[in-house]
């Protein structure tokens, strides 16, 4: 730890008046010494991060860190702010503030000593020797360990019950290793206690999984929490720790004799199947270090209750559930089914689209290939592209709705949700019916996995009991309650979409060009695809201008930030002006969050030109009535593209008007002066961009 911080690397004094402002400060100390190699580089890395979720905690620490290649060496720089900086913890400015700058393939052995840190920083004695440190090498010292406070761990007694908690171990933690009480109590035994073999108390039994994004501060903090707090309840707690240090399995014989399960997380939880079966609470990873008692009480209550838990997430869970609401929620659902529905929109819409190009419009009413093939003939091999495509696209509408199911419900709402799509298919209910039916599905099984049942059979529920219920529900309602009304919503928005033209069709691409360009592949950027991919499930004249349409807009920001960076390079960084340089081909190739790093830099003035770029893109798209029947492929599937020399104009001037716009509101602020590279000299050139708060 000794060589991560050095007294070059403390400010006890540090001024500022944002997160943003302090981070800069401390990252300036990291690049004097060579740690970090591109300081808005890492700034950048430092501010995703921070968008994901803000790295303030109670009792007035903040923690900004990140993964990054402009990171030489695993490193830590400390500041103290007598006037507090706001991270975003709920009670308010940081007075300490660590910065982690991990590089990008940091090793094990490093990873693990930072997360010692993190552990550290939960318990009181440290944070106040942190506070009362009178000289940068007092505060280094105390940082590296050379001189914590508190008990060493040769100074603390044996657990002759258990193995010790790993915050005794002085080397790398060993999370999963058990905390349990310090001596057993000597009162009767609560209705809590769970009986051993013996029929003798035996203390609360709890596992747990705590991990985060970059897995560097928080998963450790919210395990040491989870531990301390354990330890004042009596209980015994095994933690899994899945971080940037790796993690090691909890023993499956700790998980069966396991009372209830905490899962304090805000990636998804690998192996999660494990704990079917268990009360348990599951919460944001900052849950685990601001209130681990109030989580422990839950997770004994829900025991005590028989509760079982809700079904485990899929790989598609949504960040900050602790806070999301049910909107949220959805949107992660329809996004689960949407995300897997896509490769089958990709494939099937490009190889119709081909076959179309090499035999015309007229080759789907050609005979089966099963049936009349032509090794010779251009046409048959058309027609068998258009037949393979045409079975892709036969999957769009189960998959969807699948796979919404299997994100409410995981592997059990598979089955009803691809019935439910099916019988989507059947009654002529199309994409709608697809988004009905998956959320009966999933909603199905989600309702029968709340039910008690006895644990002898609780073993054929995944494979038997819910499939069957699930899809005989699904069914019944969809063929005889809602199927006939989506339907028939389903032909109304189809014929809509056939009759689009002129004020209306233009109005509609300025909305979706704005939607697209708003967040730069976020929520409403998905929305927005989504919707239009849909339409593919049932292709018309108007569905072909509204994917021509989204596509040519997304395609907009990274052109236009790229574009700009060329024509004006010195209103922007070395590092944003390398960025431009793959913008091109990200744009090029329909990857809208090829923009990001700038929006992050600087929000207030690239994503209002990104968003005139787009609005001006869509309308353009749609006034040429341009159509697609790709998803995806920018200017790859450009001559599989109606109209394509006005596509390209309409792309054309989408990008110029945003870059325009960009360079005009970067320039009215006035350019920034140029700090000392890391070699000691200043250029105009290199310029940094202030990070916008």
């Amino acid at each position: 730890m000794s060589e991560m911080i050095t007294p070059d690397l403390v400010d006890l004094d540090l001024t500022a008046d944002s997160k943003e402002v302090a981070a800069r400060a401390l990252a300036l100390r990291m690049l004097s010494l060579g740690r970090v190699t591109d300081l808005d580089g890492f700034l950048a890395d430092v501010a995703a991060r921070e968008a994901q979720m803000p790295t303030g905690l109670e009792g007035g620490i903040g923690i900004p860190h990140c993964r990054s290649a402009h990171v030489t060496a695993p490193t830590l720089a400390f500041g103290r702010s007598a006037a507090g900086v706001d991270f975003g913890a709920p009670d308010g400015p940081a007075d300490l503030i660590f910065l982690i700058a991990a590089p990008a393939g940091a090793d094990d052995a490093h990873l693990s000593i930072l997360s010692s840190l993190a552990r550290r920083l939960m318990r009181p004695e440290f944070v106040a020797a942190l506070r009362a440190a009178g000289t940068p090498a007092e505060a280094a010292a105390l940082v590296a360990g050379d001189d914590t406070p508190g008990p060493k761990p040769a100074e603390t007694a044996p657990q002759p019950s258990a193995p010790q908690s790993n915050e005794q171990q002085p080397s790398a933690p060993q999370p999963n290793e058990p905390t349990t009480p310090a001596a057993p109590k000597a009162a009767a035994p609560t209705p809590e206690a769970a009986p051993d073999t013996e029929g003798a108390a035996r203390p609360f039994r709890v596992v747990a999984v705590t991990s985060c994004p970059t897995g560097i501060a928080h998963t450790y903090m919210a395990a040491e929490s989870l531990q301390q707090a354990a330890r004042a309840e009596g209980m015994e707690i095994r933690v899994e720790t899945q971080g940037s240090a790796g993690f090691t399995p909890l023993d499956p014989a700790d998980i069966a004799a396991a009372d209830a399960v905490v899962l304090a997380h805000d990636v998804p939880v690998r192996d999660r199947a494990r704990f079917a079966g268990k009360a348990t609470v599951d919460v944001g990873v900052k849950a685990g270090i601001n209130r681990p008692a109030e989580l422990l009480a839950e997770a004994r209550e829900k025991a005590a209750r028989g509760e079982t838990g809700t079904p485990a997430p899929t790989p598609v869970e949504q960040q900050g559930r602790e806070t999301d609401g049910h909107g949220a929620r959805l949107r992660t659902w329809l996004m689960s089914g949407v995300s897997y529905m896509v490769p089958f929109v990709a494939a099937g819409g490009l190889l119709i689209a081909l076959a179309f190009a090499i035999g015309g419009y007229e080759i789907n009413t050609a005979p089966s290939v099963a049936e009349h093939f032509v090794w010779t003939e251009a046409a048959s091999w058309a027609a068998l592209l258009f037949q393979t495509g045409s079975l892709a696209f036969g999957f769009l509408v189960p998959v969807l709705a699948g796979y919404i199911a299997y994100g409410m419900a995981d592997r059990p709402g598979l089955v009803p949700g691809f019935v439910g799509g099916a019988v989507a298919l059947t009654i002529n209910a199309g994409f709608l019916g697809g988004l009905i039916a998956g959320l009966i599905a999933g909603g199905t099984v989600l309702a029968v996995q709340r039910i008690r049942i006895p644990t002898a059979l609780r073993g054929i529920m995944p494979v038997v009991v819910l499939p069957l219920i699930g899809s005989a529900v699904t069914a019944f309602l969809m063929f005889l309650v809602v199927g006939k009304p989506v339907a028939s919503l389903q032909k109304a928005l189809t014929d809509w979409l056939s009759g689009l033209s002129g004020a209306n069709a233009i109005i509609l691409g300025v909305i979706l060009g704005l939607m697209m360009c708003f967040d730069l592949g976020g929520p409403l950027n998905k929305v927005a695809y989504a919707f239009a991919i849909g339409g593919l499930a049932s292709p018309n004249e108007g569905s072909l201008k509204v994917m021509a349409a989204v596509m040519a807009a997304g395609m907009v920001p990274p052109l236009a930030l790229a574009l700009a960076t060329t024509v004006r390079g010195r209103l922007f960084s070395k590092t944003e002006r390398e960025n431009g340089k793959a913008a091109w081909f990200l744009g090029a190739s329909f990857i809208t969050e090829g923009a990001i790093p700038f929006a992050a830099a600087d929000p207030l003035r690239v994503i209002p030109a990104a968003m005139a770029g787009g609005a001006v893109t869509g309308a353009l798209s749609m006034a040429f009535e341009c159509t697609l029947r790709a998803p995806h492929g920018g200017v790859f599937v450009i001559p599989l593209i109606g109209n394509p020399f006005l596509y390209l104009v309409a792309i054309a001037a989408g990008t110029i008007t945003a870059a325009g716009l960009v360079i005009l509101l970067k320039g009215l602020r006035g350019r920034p002066q140029a700090p000392a590279d890391a070699d000691g000299e200043a250029g105009a050139e290199n310029a940094p961009v202030t990070v916008a708060a």
